[in-house]
């Protein structure tokens, strides 16, 4: 568990959406990074693309980021992990074709006070499902699955693999409508005792905040492919 727990929860709050945030032609330049990038990982069994925001990369996105950000959250550090020359990794381009399980990006430092997590939708197609249900251990992602819960040796930056969640809240059945409009890729065992707290709709130029101990997952509402930037945030 995170050390710092009293004052993580005191920064907590409400998911927030922000539209109109990002011009055209800034969400433009974005994908002209996000192209530009070398490719980190090609998870062709997941079907994802990942490419790490290298620092230096673009400035001029770099300065309009964390001008952006901070107006809507005040002061803030980057918490991301490291590239091969130990500088810092500003974010996460993904290109999913497929979604993405249930997670909580709480990071990987248990001393450092978490705070807020940002996605950019660089396409128009896609959706994300904030639960109100949180945690305050590392980055995991959390399953049912005996053949992902068995992978222990993981790379540096990988989460966890859990079932641990099923333990820590209410044994409630999720809601059957909501899993079949939103969540029909997870099992619904794995979605026992959460609830929907938000289902952020994409929207180019728009921008969702929310607590990094949040459990979240993508919708299975997919045409195609989507291509969203991700950054964490401490204090």
């Amino acid at each position: 568990m995170h050390k710092n727990i009293d004052k993580i929860k005191n920064l907590e709050g409400s998911p927030k959406i922000i539209k109109k945030l990002f011009s055209k032609n800034e969400i433009e330049k974005f994908l002209e990074l996000y192209k530009n990038l070398p490719t980190t990982v090609h998870n062709k069994k997941q079907n994802v693309i990942k490419k790490r925001w290298l620092k230096n990369f673009n400035e001029e996105l770099e300065r309009l980021y964390f001008e952006k950000v901070r107006n809507e959250i005040g002061d803030f550090k980057m918490d991301n992990l490291k590239d091969d020359n130990n500088e810092d990794i500003l974010g996460l381009f993904q290109e999913s074709y497929n979604p993405i399980g249930l997670h909580v990006d709480a990071g990987f430092n248990l001393d450092e006070i978490i705070f807020k997590q940002t996605l950019i939708p660089l396409s128009s197609k896609g959706s994300t499902v904030i639960f109100k249900n949180k945690f305050y251990g590392n980055s995991t992602n959390f399953t049912i699955d005996e053949n992902e819960l068995s992978i222990k040796n993981l790379n540096y930056g990988q989460n966890l693999r859990s079932s641990e969640h099923l333990n820590m809240y209410e044994k409630k059945p999720f809601n059957q409508d909501h899993h079949k409009k939103y969540l029909q890729h997870e099992k619904i065992d794995n979605l026992s005792g959460l609830e929907i707290d938000l289902v952020y709709e994409w929207e180019v130029g728009s921008m969702l905040i929310f607590d990094r101990t949040r459990l979240h997952c993508s919708s299975s509402l997919i045409e195609g492919k989507k291509i969203g930037l991700t950054t964490f945030t401490k204090k």
